[in-house]
Formats: C-alpha cells, sequence, structure tokens
C-alpha cells in the first residue's frame, strides 16, 4: 500500500512538473508574440484602429491605395490574402541560420490564397476574427494592406490548425470587390 501510494505521490509530481514546464513555455510565447506586435504597433511605419469589438487595437501599413467603397459588417467580400506569424523568434528574419549553422524556416504562412491558384476568398465581413474584420471595415475596394493583430483579436488563447494559442498574426489583404 505504501508504495502504491508513493508511486502515486511520484506520477502526480511528474505530471505537475510537465505541466508547469509547458505553462512556462506558453507564458514565454504569449508574451514575445504581444511583445512583436506592441513593438509594430508603435513603428511610425504603422498606423493603429481600434477594433469594432473595443477589445484591443489593429496595426497596419498601406501597401497599395484603392478608391472603391469601404465595406459595411453586413457586407460579404471578395479579397486575397496571406496569414503568417513567426514560428520560432519574432525578432528574426523569415529565416535565418541557428548556433549550429542550420537554416531555420521562421515565418510559418497558415493559409493564403496564393496556395489555392491566387482565387479569391468571399466571405461576410462578419465572419471572419475580429482583427480582420476591423481591417476590411476601414479599408477601401483597391487596397492592400498588412495588418498586424494581437491574438485577441485573433484566435485568443485557443490554437487553431497549426497556430499556437496567443499568437499574434499578420495578414497580408488585398480588398477586391463588395458583393
Amino acid at each position: 500500500m505504501r508504495t502504491k501510494l508513493l508511486l502515486l505521490i511520484t506520477l502526480a509530481a511528474l505530471v505537475f512538473a510537465s505541466c508547469s514546464k509547458d505553462d512556462e513555455t506558453d507564458t514565454v510565447w504569449a508574451e514575445n508574440s504581444l511583445a512583436a506586435f506592441n513593438k509594430i504597433a508603435a513603428s511610425a511605419e504603422y498606423k493603429t484602429i481600434e477594433s469594432q469589438s473595443k477589445v484591443g487595437s489593429i496595426a497596419y501599413k498601406v501597401i497599395k491605395s484603392g478608391d472603391g467603397k469601404t465595406p459595411l459588417y453586413t457586407d460579404r467580400v471578395k479579397v486575397l490574402y496571406t496569414g503568417w506569424f513567426k514560428s520560432v523568434d519574432w525578432n528574426k528574419g523569415d529565416s535565418f541560420k541557428n548556433e549550429d549553422g542550420i537554416t531555420i524556416k521562421n515565418k510559418y504562412i497558415f493559409d493564403s490564397t496564393a496556395d489555392r491558384n491566387d482565387v479569391p476568398n468571399i466571405f461576410p465581413v462578419s465572419g471572419v476574427v475580429d482583427g480582420f474584420s476591423t481591417a476590411l471595415q476601414h479599408m477601401k475596394v483597391g487596397d492592400k494592406w498588412e495588418v498586424w493583430m494581437p491574438a485577441k483579436l485573433g484566435y485568443g488563447g485557443a490554437p487553431q490548425q497549426g497556430i499556437p494559442a496567443n499568437t499574434t498574426l499578420v495578414f497580408e489583404i488585398e480588398l477586391l470587390e463588395i458583393l
């Protein structure tokens, strides 16, 4: 009986230790991801817009200016886009060599219309994450923006299809048409 109790306590300690290491890694990831967003948002190259939900702000820079209409929250739009994040270190380039000389791919593209033969995506402005929706409601048809959004305006604390929880997301969005 005493051996079983000791084994149970040891197992519980191992589980607790592994959880706290994961929690520490998750916390560091979240802090680094938010720091990357804050650095961009403070840059003179980017402007910020408060989200429609008032939960936070996005940061954006104009790549190409359009002169069309601006969509409403209730509109459907046709867009080209690429979504990515830095998978290893926000302070390093899209790829870099580590201390062993191995090239590390640092930019992780999680979704892109370019991967689908540049066929535009059609969806309601209200049908995307808060940060993407906020950007669309300030763009004009013909605009192409690079948009940074903190995790709370993206997928938040929930991991999504290869995107870790609490990840700053970056989208290059081209608004083609309001339907």
